[in-house]
């Protein structure tokens, strides 16, 4: 049986746990109480125009789909995953979600900010493209080669010996990566597929049940939770935070259990071993938004979608920045560079998960939308995202956020 202290680090590792703590977060803002940033909620109407109108004109009929990965797959109207999917020949329904596991998860944890340089050259369409589909349709055109795959034969999978073993010069060579097309964090990036390929490797129970250890193994842990064909998405998270935790570098821990994207702030309070710790697992539902699809193409019926939160990066922080909703106390904090665990940064993060669940409200209210009718999830995409990002070229020429954060190419 766990004791107290390890069932109070595995509390953090919820959903639930996120938007509790977001929420005091916001809280001691709206009260004055926060060192680095002042909150204007007056402003949120504002906020909620700007992310209708990106909605609108991208996706007309109200029709939106979820933020996730596959998202990104897409370019020029053509699927990619669909069309290399479609052709292929599964022997079952799961054989693709695991399949589609793999792909995700590898694409997910290689999509931390890219830098404003690097461009991925697309051998279709001879495009130059860069930030985040840049880096996914590299990671597609990756697995789509087998560079992952230990069988030559089967290059849509992803193995765990493989990936331990993943040389950086295949990623540098598959990145298109050079003295003039720099990607911020490789190493980071490399180092993190590897400690996957070796964390798979060992846990054959969990990732292994119905093939040889593959990230994909995933999908029949989490299908196995099923109760009546239905499956909660807050369930997808703590499957991805509890199995794939121990990747992550050098980060917090409580009773030897690694917390992942989760961070010290001082004025959150509790009463037990968690006081002072602010969970915030982007990435991680970042990955489980992205899973959601592949288990619904199996034929489980995801549930409480809005159980998990809004993501804490940049574009969704810097679009209540650029509107002004947070501002800093100190302007010259704009200029300076900040790192991942500094109280600014844990702050800026923890209140875009809060705001964004009242943006939700608003932005709905506008469209006449129930949550069932529009999940946070389409919210998102339609959305929060582009909205972020397009401020943010409207306020500055390289389109970069409003705060600027030293990322290791792991959280971001």
């Amino acid at each position: 049986m766990a004791d107290a202290s390890e069932l109070q680090a595995c509390s953090l590792l919820t959903a639930k746990a996120v938007r509790a703590r977001a929420g005091e977060m916001l809280e001691l803002g709206l009260n004055g109480g926060l060192t680095h940033f002042t909150i204007d909620l007056d402003r949120m109407d504002g906020v909620a125009e700007a992310v209708v109108a990106v909605t609108r004109k991208a996706y007309p009929t109200l029709e939106i789909p979820f933020h996730a990965r596959w998202r990104h797959f897409v370019l020029g109207g053509v699927d990619r995953w669909a069309r290399f999917a479609d052709a292929a020949s599964w022997p079952d329904r799961a054989a693709r979600a695991r399949a589609e596991f793999d792909l995700a998860i590898v694409s997910v944890l290689l999509d931390a900010g890219a830098g404003p340089v690097w461009r991925y050259r697309d051998a279709v369409t001879g495009q130059g493209i860069g930030r985040s589909e840049g880096l996914a349709i590299a990671s597609l055109d990756m697995f789509a080669s087998g560079l992952f795959s230990g069988e030559g034969r089967a290059p849509f999978r992803v193995d765990a010996d493989a990936l331990a073993q993943l040389p950086l010069a295949a990623l540098t060579a598959a990145f298109q990566v050079s003295d003039t097309n720099p990607l911020l964090g490789l190493e980071g990036r490399t180092d993190l597929l590897r400690r996957l390929g070796r964390l798979v490797a060992e846990r054959a129970d969990v990732f292994g049940s119905h093939d040889t250890p593959r990230p994909g193994g995933l999908f029949d842990h989490i299908a196995a939770q099923a109760k009546g064909g239905a499956l909660p998405a807050p369930a997808i998270l703590s499957a991805v935070l509890n199995q794939l935790g121990p990747i992550w570098p050098s980060r917090l821990e409580l009773t030897g259990i690694p917390l992942g994207d989760c961070w010290r702030h001082p004025a959150i309070k509790a009463d037990d071993a968690t006081t002072g710790l602010v969970p915030l697992h982007k990435l991680s539902q970042w990955l489980s938004y992205s899973l959601i699809e592949p288990l619904q193409r199996a034929g489980f019926n995801v549930t409480d979608i809005d159980g998990l939160t809004g993501l804490a990066e940049y574009r969704n922080g810097g679009l209540f920045v650029d509107h002004e909703v947070l501002r800093l106390r100190d302007a010259a904090d704009a200029e300076r560079a900040h790192a991942v665990d500094s109280l600014l940064i844990v702050e800026w993060r923890a209140l875009t998960v809060a705001l964004l669940d009242r943006l939700a409200a608003l932005v709905r209210a506008k469209l006449g939308r129930s949550p069932e009718s529009l999940p946070l999830a389409s919210i998102l995409e339609g959305g929060t995202w582009a909205a972020g990002r397009a401020i943010a070229f409207a306020r500055r020429s390289d389109g970069a956020p409003p705060l600027k954060v030293i990322s290791d190419g792991t959280v971001f």
